[in-house]
């Protein structure tokens, strides 16, 4: 599997100038008002694209499809005065007016008809608050520029200005530089700047704090349970713990975007920024809060990996098409394994924790028959058509290169650490990685804030699959080649125990006394309806004929809920058969099935009996505490 490069199209003469005005004039209406301005245009045909993905998010999201009102006329100074953005009573609005037509699901073609001014204008409707949309309503307005802004083919490296005009007593949040002496109005350095800058709009929360000599801000919509100056004290450990990785930070300001609600769980990253999105009282416990603290060392590890190291496919976006890479693996699931292992290292929860943590993503991976028939490579590559378009099919045909990347990562890393008594680590990967292909674009020149002029930013140079693998295997100083043909391009098991034995710990399967035979399906209550969501491929249920969506009804002539297919089943031995009853398009079925051993759902990392001194000392090495104090838990 190869990595798909892109390159930037040559830019054509930098004499234009171009500056969006976003407006919200009714937020109820969820409907953002744009405004493009592009001036000192001299081409017959101006075209305008929108990106149909985000960069973090690899899916075709098609934002196109929340485009409305679109129109496009001469500019002011084209078509004769204007006095507060209204065109003079002597001038015709009919005449303004410019030819356009639409030329594919995101591409706009104007008839430029000699304008050196150009005036486009439409609405975004902005009703979906994830990380990588845009939302608008009474309370705020929150956009990413993928999913609002157009942009012009071939001048994609030119600056951009963004005026915002909020309603009264909203406040702008954004990690743009502000335009000197012109309210409300901020610079992009280029349009991968301006998809990289999300704005929160709104009366949102505001809360200033210093961490590692440097200006740091959570704005923060949404009322919750949280604690902010836990939050921040934590935080503030957590960017300590990172930075120490890779040497400091890379970034003059950065702001945690924290939009709170009822439901909604995720994170994108940015470049300095990121936006989270958490339930509003999902703070209370502990197990709950840490689980959010894993999200923010997760987006913030990222600022590093992904968007500074970062795949060769993914060097210089395509923002019309699926940008492809087979090294998500790294990118997000050693990104996963550090979000881990970060709040451990900061002080935010005891080893015990973190392997109880390390425990459940080892049960999830071990849960998940699709690690059989998808390998990690093919994961990342297949991205854009399976991990975010999952059906009652995908556990058993793919496998999360997030998840399965943070075990291959944990194995690197224990690798690294047993072949070097823990003077060398994944941390050493990280930072050669950095000095290669992320510190030599991390320095950007300063910006003119008349927008009208910038040298922009240094490009971070993409690194290939074979670039990754060998400095790998430079810093492990051993032959990985074996490793990475085996456990990140074909399906073989991972040998958890055979890396975890140089640390005195091993991988567990809970007892399986108490568990009932295997049925192979997962069943839940919908509407007042026992529906099947999952049926595990070669399972008993699946050799029976059960399919996803058929509504259970009764095993043995007797009326199941879902929840209680655990304990009936109890009553059950292995090759016992089965009469199950259900609807399968709402024809009543009674299918025989013959059910088999009890099979594990959960693992636990436990100690192994009397550990080498050696064994010891690596652990102790590894995660700073001592094996015994685990032993006697």
């Amino acid at each position: 599997m190869t990595e798909a490069t892109q390159t930037r199209p040559a830019a054509l003469p930098r004499t234009v100038q171009m500056q969006y005005q976003v407006a919200m004039p009714q937020p109820e209406s969820h409907l953002f008002e744009v405004t493009l301005q592009v001036k000192g245009w001299s081409y017959n045909l101006l075209d305008l694209k929108m990106p149909v993905w985000t960069p973090g998010s690899y899916l075709v999201r098609e934002y196109a499809r929340h485009l409305q009102d679109f129109t496009a006329s001469h500019g002011t100074a084209s078509r004769g005065t204007a006095s507060h953005g209204t065109v003079s009573q002597d001038i015709d609005p009919a005449e303004s007016k410019l030819t356009w037509h639409k030329c594919s699901k995101n591409h706009w073609q104007i008839e430029a008809d000699g304008a050196s001014e150009i005036e486009i204008r439409y609405r975004i409707f902005a009703n979906e608050l994830t990380v990588r949309t845009n939302h608008l309503d009474a309370t705020h307005g929150f956009f990413n520029g993928a999913a609002l802004f157009l942009f012009i083919p071939g001048f994609e490296q030119q600056p951009i200005q963004v005026a915002i005009a909020p309603p009264p007593e909203w406040r702008i949040t954004t990690t743009l530089p502000p335009v000197t002496a012109q309210e409300n109005t901020f610079l992009a350095a280029d349009f991968d700047t301006l998809v990289d800058s999300p704005f929160e709009i709104g009366t949102h929360q505001l809360y200033e704090f210093e961490a590692m000599g440097k200006p740091h801000q959570f704005a923060i919509w949404g009322h919750s349970n949280l604690k902010i100056d836990r939050l921040i004290a934590d935080t503030q450990k957590v960017i300590a713990a990172e930075a120490e990785i890779f040497g400091g930070l890379p970034y003059d300001r950065y702001v945690f975007l924290l939009h709170l609600a009822s439901q909604g769980f995720g994170g994108l990253e940015h470049r300095n920024s990121c936006t989270l999105l958490y339930s509003r009282l999902g703070f209370r416990t502990d197990d709950r809060y840490n689980t959010f603290m894993q999200l923010v060392a997760h987006e913030f590890f990222h600022l590093w990996n992904i968007k500074r190291i970062r795949p060769k496919g993914l060097e210089i976006f395509d923002y019309e098409a699926e940008n492809y890479t087979p090294s998500l693996w790294f990118s997000e699931g050693t990104t996963s394994y550090y979000d881990l292992t970060i709040p451990l290292r900061a002080g935010l929860y005891d080893v015990k924790a973190f392997l109880k943590l390390l425990g459940k993503e080892i049960s999830q991976f071990l849960s998940t028959p699709g690690r059989r028939v998808q390998s990690l490579s093919e994961s990342s590559f297949d991205a854009w058509i399976k991990l975010y378009r999952r059906d009652a099919n995908s556990n058993n045909s793919q496998i999360s290169y997030y998840l399965k990347g943070e075990m291959v990562s944990l194995l690197l890393d224990l690798l690294i650490r047993a072949k070097h008594g823990n003077g060398r680590s994944l941390d050493d990967v990280l930072r050669s990685l950095w000095r290669q292909f992320g510190q030599s674009g991390s320095d950007n020149s300063g910006l003119d804030n008349s927008g009208l002029d910038n040298s922009g930013s240094q490009l971070e140079i993409g690194f290939m699959p074979e670039q990754l693998e060998e400095t790998i295997a430079a810093v492990a100083e051993t032959d990985l080649s074996e490793f990475f043909s085996r456990y990140l391009h074909t399906t073989a098991d991972l040998p958890f125990d055979e890396y975890l034995e140089p640390f005195g710990l091993q991988v567990q399967p809970e007892s399986l006394d108490h568990l009932p035979p295997y049925l192979g399906l997962v069943a839940k209550s919908e509407n007042g309806k026992e529906v099947i969501k999952f049926v595990e491929s070669g399972s008993p249920a699946a050799q029976s004929g059960i399919d996803p969506e058929d509504e259970l009804l009764a095993i043995d002539g007797w009326r199941v809920k879902a929840d209680q297919l655990g304990d009936r089943l109890k009553d059950y031995a292995p090759g016992d058969i089965l009469s199950v009853t259900l609807f399968h398009q709402d024809e009543l079925r009674t299918c025989s099935v013959i059910l088999s051993l009890p099979r594990p759902t959960a693992y636990q990392i436990v100690p192994i009996e009397q550990p080498s001194i050696a064994q010891q000392q690596n652990f102790r090495g590894w995660l700073g505490a001592e094996l015994a104090e685990l032993q006697k838990s």
